[in-house]
């Protein structure tokens, strides 16, 4: 528990502050849209009233408990709100409050990244941010017990009600390492409405009992100091059991009356109630109707200061959207912007100005003082970035026999503990109760998977155990339950650590290829929050043949080579997955790194088609063109035909090239490794962006131009854009429909993989 920071006396102080917090974020979205010029006529957009919601509690959070080692993810809509308090804090210059939503200014959500101010969480996709503290905690906690020097502090969840109806809300809380996070704070803005409606039943007892059934904390905070005095005169009983047994409509319907229709309305069939309403002035009673917990300050300092620091706490403070503005409680405040003249009432409500809304307040006022005092308090220390270790390129092992892609991780990961012990320190795997199945079993055996706390092995004397499951503070993988939106959660933040406390890891996440989809949105949200990691997709496509259509991934191939602040490699060897592995590791925890998606498979292909090269430079340079994106695996004398192949098939595309060979179709096989880097290249080359091109000469050379056939175990679009290198005619093979369970040899024929269908295709364009 913590003791608040301001005392009782200053309350009146707080209390200025927070008129100036409502003004401000309320002045931001004013201006964005009715004072700022709009050529274009479209909306500008901002959340009045669902900033208005929040006021009160992030002014009592942050002018009263707030520490430096505390960190606070705010609910999207209430990004002005977070503007006006930097501001307030000296972190914000007044430059940029009118230039909410413009470019270059004020994002529309709170962003890591690109808003000018502090944001400790980026949020905006809707209960994404809510949880990404709940991963923080786990990050920060990683990396204090292996370096040392990321502190304490609370992770504070700013939560709209209506997030808790996102899926990935319930996956975090329900995770049974989240109950021993006594770090986390979630505080519910429980206005009782969402974007169109006031929502007939929040079902705010159920909620409640959900979050202890978890192991949670549950501090309920719903009446004002005004109502609970009400409710202890004669008739305050029946006043409570009143209000407490309406719907929400009705009682949200009640903010909207003067006190002349809240003396009809309210009382029901109650004489007892009507004889308490007969007692109080007008003011009064409309002030009691909206006294709600979330809008006092006093009840929200008790309730923060009551918080359990041994486990998870969520506090449900019950409030009203719009609070303090002409739109309070109307069901469709949710986008409402107040006028000119109510924006002039509200400014001569709180002591402000409209023709100047950015005033400060008074030098040496109490105000100004308390604004000081708390951004000298919560300014926090410079951390030192720690530069990444460096990564191996190559290990210098050559592969031999048989083997899969998705094998070669767990051999990579092994490798990289012998040959760069600094770096493999920094390694931290992730997986969705999927590790044995992903060739992590070696890995978790070696380094041990990371608790909380120590836990004994009661399997560690059984002779038939193969993976060992030692959870302790040391260890270095993370295990989930089934739920891909933790596993992304997590990665974005374990990839965040060296922008939050300058210490680089390595995360890498392993789930099944079909789920990438599944989990791409907030994986994608962690990319732009600033989170840099590795998520690995095995096994993939259809060549995961028994499973079926349910676990054979198609569109994955082009997500990667889609995805923004992201590079994707498919290798098609074991020896091509561990350098596009430790490439995707060198890009990880600096600043303009990258994260990466790459796609395995379990697939056992001959390790000999690769034809690694045996001189060291010849073998250095195929590495570089591995991880460029593509490299010539089969040149043939006056080639007719180039076969463009990625990852599984490579086997049906050499088989089918030796075949054209014998019919007179001499043919040249090209292995692709990375759709998304020659796409850069060709983007390049046209002008659009910046990046190498050079691998479109090495792979796609002018001079062996010819009429291409593309193959891949994925949607055929995500290579058919390589015939745009040299204008070749061209034909794209690939997957557009779900699979079937059946042997690899009917599966591949099925979808038109095989050699025959390769052969077929390449004497049709060709022809």
């Amino acid at each position: 528990m913590t003791e608040p920071v301001v005392s009782p006396p200053a309350i009146d102080v707080l209390r200025a502050v927070e008129d100036r917090v409502l003004w401000l974020s309320s002045a931001i979205i004013h201006h964005a849209n009715r004072v700022r010029p709009n050529p274009s006529g479209l909306k500008v957009g901002g959340h009045q009233a669902s900033s208005a919601s929040m006021v009160s509690i992030m002014t009592a959070l942050w002018f009263n408990h707030l520490r430096p080692a505390d960190r606070v993810s705010v609910k999207p809509h209430a990004s002005p709100v977070l503007h006006a308090i930097n501001h307030l804090l000296g972190e914000l210059d007044a430059s940029y409050l009118p230039r909410l939503r413009e470019f270059g200014g004020l994002q529309s959500y709170p962003s890591r990244t690109k808003d000018p101010d502090p944001a400790d969480y980026s949020t905006g996709s809707v209960g994404i941010g809510a949880t990404a503290p709940i991963w923080g905690a786990v990050s920060r906690r990683y990396v204090d017990t292996k370096f040392g020097g990321a502190g304490t502090g609370r992770q504070y969840s700013l939560v709209g009600d209506a997030e808790l109806d996102e899926g990935a809300v319930w996956e975090a809380v329900l995770d049974p390492g989240v109950a021993e996070l006594g770090e986390i704070v979630w505080i519910v803005d429980l206005n009782r409405q969402s974007l169109d409606r006031v929502v007939p039943n929040i079902a705010a007892d159920k909620l409640q009992g959900m979050f202890a059934a978890a192991g949670w904390q549950v501090i309920v905070l719903k009446y004002g100091r005004l109502l609970e005095e009400l409710f202890t005169r004669p008739g305050g009983a029946e006043l409570r059991q009143r209000i407490d047994a309406m719907t929400n409509p009705e009682y949200q319907r009640l903010l909207r009356c003067d006190a002349a229709e809240l003396r009809r309305r309210l009382p029901g069939d109650s004489p007892a109630i009507t004889a308490l309403l007969d007692e109080l002035d007008d003011t009064t009673l409309t002030d009691a109707i909206a006294n709600l917990g979330g809008h006092d300050l006093t009840a929200l300092d008790q309730a923060f200061a009551a918080i359990d620091d041994t486990r998870p706490t969520v506090v449900f403070a019950y409030t009203i959207k719009g609070h303090g503005l002409a739109t309070k409680g109307h069901p469709q405040n949710h986008s409402a912007l107040l006028t000119d003249a109510q924006m002039r009432e509200l400014a001569d409500r709180l002591g402000t100005d409209l023709d100047d809304p950015w005033r400060a307040f008074a030098d040496g006022s109490p105000e100004q003082q308390l604004c000081r005092a708390t951004a000298k308090r919560l300014r926090r220390p410079e951390i030192p970035a720690a530069t990444p270790p460096p990564v191996p390129s190559d290990f210098g092992r050559t592969p031999t026999g048989t083997a899969t892609t998705q094998a070669a991780l767990g051999r990579a990961l092994l490798d990289l503990t012998r040959e760069a012990p600094d770096t493999a320190r920094r390694v931290v795997t992730v997986s969705p109760d999927v590790s044995s199945t992903t060739n992590l079993g070696g890995w978790v055996n070696k380094v041990g998977v990371w608790s909380v706390q120590e836990r004994p092995d009661w399997f560690a004397d059984d002779s038939e155990t193969i993976l060992h499951w030692r959870e302790r503070p040391t260890g270095q993988h993370i295990e989930l339950g089934i739920a891909e939106t933790n596993l992304v959660g997590l990665l974005g933040e374990l990839g965040a650590t060296w922008s939050r406390w300058g210490q680089p890891l390595l995360p890498i996440g392993v789930l099944y290829d079909p789920f990438v989809e599944r989990a791409l949105e907030p994986w994608s949200y962690g990319i732009y929050a600033g989170g840099q990691s590795i998520l690995i997709g095995t096994p993939s496509g259809v060549t995961l043949a028994p499973e079926g259509g349910a676990h054979q991934s198609i569109k994955t191939p082009s997500i990667g080579l889609e995805q923004p602040g992201c590079l994707t490699y498919e290798p098609a060897f074991a020896i091509d997955a561990e350098w596009t592995l430790l490439a995707a590791m060198a890009q990880l925890g600096k600043p303009g790194g990258s994260s990466a998606y790459l796609r395995l498979s379990t697939r056992p292909v001959d390790q000999t088609l690769a034809d690694v090269p045996a001189d060291p430079a010849a073998r250095e340079r195929r590495r570089r063109q591995v991880v460029a994106g593509a490299y010539p695996l089969r040149r043939a004398d006056a080639a007719a035909v180039t076969i463009a192949v990625m990852g599984a098939l490579v086997p049906e595309a050499l088989d089918a090239a030796a075949r054209l060979d014998q019919i007179g179709v001499p043919a040249d096989v090209v292995c692709v490794t990375s759709p998304d880097l020659l796409h850069r290249a060709v983007r390049a080359r046209q002008g659009h962006e910046r990046a190498d091109t050079w691998i479109l000469d090495a792979a796609f050379p002018a001079d062996r131009a010819a009429p291409l056939v593309t193959v891949l175990d994925g949607h055929p679009h995500t290579l058919a854009f390589l015939a745009t290198i040299n204008r070749v005619r061209t034909t794209a093979l690939g997957v557009t429909g779900f699979g079937q369970s059946g042997s690899l040899e009917d599966v591949y024929r099925h979808h038109g993989l095989d050699s025959d269908s390769i052969v077929r295709a390449a004497l049709d364009v060709t022809g």
